[in-house]
């Protein structure tokens, strides 16, 4: 594995960015449920989730990125690393489900809020707040998991 200065930097601060923002959107997520209203909440969320698309995106593609190139070449590669990989992967598609999802829930809660005698409409919204939990749930198990396999990797 490559362990110059470096590279381990970029990984150390990508991936802390990542976690890091996990962390806070579930502590802004809890709060903005509480202290804003219908369309007030909707509007945030959006710039929120705008804003995030870019930062925890980005620091998600850098911190795999910097990691394969650590691991490089693949025929170096232990179960560990490919478990690692393979969960990367997973936290790939998690995310882009999870931001798909986040634009859908926004259309519901807009619908829902236009309509507030609309038994249908606030359904969906709880059904999409039960997968949005579902999803971010899975992204922190799989980030968790990840991180435990690289340290694993490092260590042996």
């Amino acid at each position: 594995m490559t362990t110059s200065a470096p590279v381990v930097a970029v990984e150390i601060l990508s991936a802390s960015v990542w976690i890091g923002s996990l962390v806070c959107l579930a502590v802004v997520s809890q709060v903005a449920r509480k202290v804003l209203e219908g369309p007030t909440q909707v509007a945030f969320f959006r710039a929120v989730g705008r804003r995030y698309a870019i930062v925890g995106t980005g620091s998600l593609l850098v911190a795999i990125g910097d990691g394969l190139a650590m691991a490089w070449p693949p025929a170096t590669w232990t179960a560990t690393i490919d478990a690692a990989v393979a969960l990367a992967g997973l936290l790939v598609l998690a995310t882009a489900a999870g931001m798909a999802q986040a634009r859908t829930i926004g259309t519901l809660r807009r619908r829902a809020i236009a309509s507030p005698h609309d038994r249908a409409a606030r359904a969906s919204v709880r059904r999409g707040r039960r997968l949005a939990t579902s999803l971010r749930l899975l992204m922190a198990a799989d980030t968790l998991a990840i991180v435990v396999l690289a340290a694993m990797a490092a260590t042996h």
